[in-house]
């Protein structure tokens, strides 16, 4: 029986990977050189518009044809250590993290969950994921361009394509750009399963996260980080036009510069979902149910303070001064949560942990993320300040509130977490406040524009609302469609034993 299932997700996992990808190459529209393809970090803004233009001229001598932009080994060399740091966000940082904060008897689940969602999204995303979040297409859902990272390569030129950067003229490899965008989505995926650790079927978390990941990730990477780069924004009249072309969310004009919405509040929400429709551990408010390891916990959590480097300033897709503000934002904002989680604890318990001292780093972590490149460093440590303290209340009293078993706190840290750093970075962002403001691709500089703060909160709301409706939506249905062929939990009696050895046939540790 339990071979038939395996196959049968199998079977799952396959229609849905190609059912979303049905379209001929044919169908496809042409492949240019240089691709349109990139990550957010400033919407474009739409100027009061150009005067009429005066009378046409005669026709000037054709101009000798511009050459294209060569990606920059510099850039090329930075993105690549930045991927890499990503993935050691994942496996094992996260892995770790998790690990250590589960019993005993589920210490290898964990880690095996963690590993093989990571390696099932990068085998989604290159067939179809990176097409639909980064091509052009609607507002909500992209085509199927890069179906199977069709076009990246040319054999018949022997030439490789590139993808925009945020600066003119600037691009990196493409295939660069598939992988680090890869990594976003793996480590999301992987994040929503410490919502429901210790109780889950391993097959049950993989078929959810091929529905999931196609449903609510993609679509949510497509809204708040598709864009047609910068490089066709001349005057007015192409900013509104490339504009439209964009993610129903970066229309809008919401900042997020590393994934406040995308990865932290989408996968949150759907953890927390799936722990309300999983239920409660056996035992749960009865038992003890510490972490078996917080050394391991700490060893995680360090891991992703480290790789959370390549995930922030990264995400500025350039070696420059962006690049260099993210970094030290993460450095400060993450250090002061760290610092405020420790002392509210402190505080309010009686005496500083060192589960304190790791969950407060990564609510600072998860609150600058959509800020990193957009405010000053003192922004970002008020962030990070605000963070420790109001994600503490998140694990406990929220917690309470809610009343579901969220096992590893992803909707504490990673939900709260998400929405306070979304929102504050309209505030922060404010120039006023030492801010980037916005960029102004027709004049490449600062929009001379007066910053609102109140508009750009108010914006950061929409993205925020939108993202919680549509990932609560889309996981709703993803764990009943699981649960109705597979089954979402294990029997009572393999809870109890252990997922190690009840799912996996091992144990991580012997006596």
């Amino acid at each position: 029986m339990h071979k038939n299932i395996t196959k049968l997700l199998a079977g799952i996992a396959c229609l849905c990977a190609f059912g979303v990808a049905t379209p001929s190459f044919a169908d496809a529209p042409a492949k240019t050189e240089a691709a349109t393809t990139t990550a957010v970090a400033a919407p474009a803004v739409t100027p009061v518009p150009d005067a009429a233009p005066a009378a046409a001229a005669p026709a000037p001598a054709a101009a000798a044809p511009v050459a294209a932009p060569v990606a920059n080994k510099g850039d090329t060399s930075f993105m690549m250590i930045s991927t890499l740091l990503v993935i050691l966000m994942t496996i094992p940082g996260l892995a770790l993290f998790y690990g250590g904060l589960v019993r005993s008897k589920n210490m290898l689940s964990v880690l095996m969950q963690v590993f093989m969602v990571f390696a099932l999204v990068i085998v989604l995303w290159c067939i179809y994921g990176y097409s639909i979040a980064f091509t052009e297409k609607t507002a909500f859902f992209g085509g199927f361009d890069r179906l199977f990272l069709n076009g990246i390569w040319d054999p018949a030129k022997g030439t490789f394509a590139a993808a925009a950067t945020f600066s003119k003229g600037v691009v990196i490899p493409e295939f660069v750009f598939v992988a680090f965008q890869g990594t976003f989505a793996a480590i999301t995926c992987a994040l929503i399963v410490g919502a429901f650790a210790e109780r889950a079927k391993f097959a049950a978390v993989l078929a959810f996260v091929v529905l999931w990941f196609t449903f609510a990730y993609l679509p949510a990477a497509h809204m708040v980080w598709f864009w047609t780069g910068p490089d066709l924004i001349t005057n007015a009249a192409t900013s509104a036009s490339e504009a439209l072309k964009a993610g129903w969310i970066w229309q809008k004009g919401a900042l997020d510069f590393a994934g406040g919405t995308v990865v932290h509040i989408n996968a949150a929400v759907a953890g927390l979902v799936g722990a309300v429709m999983i239920g409660k551990r056996v035992g749960y408010g009865r038992e003890s149910m510490a972490p078996h390891s917080l050394t391991m916990t700490m060893i995680g959590a360090s891991l992703l303070w480290v790789g959370w480097f390549g995930f922030n300033a990264g995400s500025s897709l350039e070696a420059g001064d962006v690049a260099a503000l993210a970094f030290v934002n993460t450095l400060l904002a993450t250090a002061a949560a760290t610092l405020s989680w420790v002392f509210g604890e402190w505080i309010s318990k009686g005496k500083p942990s060192m589960l304190g001292g790791a969950s407060g780093a990564v609510a600072g972590l998860v609150a600058i993320t959509p800020a990193a490149g957009f405010v000053g460093p003192m922004g970002g440590l008020v962030i990070g300040l605000l963070a420790g303290v109001i994600c503490l209340w998140g694990v406990n009293g929220l917690k309470r509130l809610i009343g579901a078993d969220d096992s590893l706190d992803v909707f504490g840290v990673h939900g709260v977490g998400g929405i306070l750093g979304a929102l504050l970075t309209g505030v922060f962002a404010a120039p006023q406040l030492g801010g980037q403001g916005i960029f102004d691709y027709v004049t490449n500089k600062m929009s001379a524009d007066p910053y609102s703060i109140g508009h750009q909160v108010w914006v950061q709301a929409q993205a925020v609302g939108t993202t919680i409706i549509w990932s609560a939506v889309v996981s709703v249905i993803a764990y009943k469609l699981v649960d109705i062929v597979i089954g979402l939990r294990v029997p009572e009696e393999e809870e109890r034993e252990g997922l190690d050895i009840t799912s996996h046939g091992e144990q991580a540790y012997h006596g």
